[in-house]
């Protein structure tokens, strides 16, 4: 790792919490796909909305095995 990497990284642990958050999901984002696609302003908006309910803790996260398992009980 680079200086300048690790001080970013020493520079981003000192944020709040949120802006924590913020700064990985921005960066995990940029991991996420090789190639650029369009996403919808009001999609966007329903994203962020998403993902502040769950930061802050307005909403759990369910496993998806969970979920899985709870349908296939369901459905029988």
């Amino acid at each position: 790792m680079t200086p300048q990497t690790e001080k970013i990284a020493e520079e981003a642990l000192k944020l709040p919490r949120e802006a924590r958050a913020f700064v990985a999901e921005r960066l995990l984002e940029s991991l996420d796909h090789e190639e650029e696609f369009a996403v919808s302003a009001e999609w966007l908006v329903e994203i962020r909305r998403r993902c502040r309910e769950v930061d802050s803790g307005a909403v759990a996260l369910i496993a998806a095995d969970d979920v899985f398992a709870e349908v296939e009980k369901e459905l029988g």
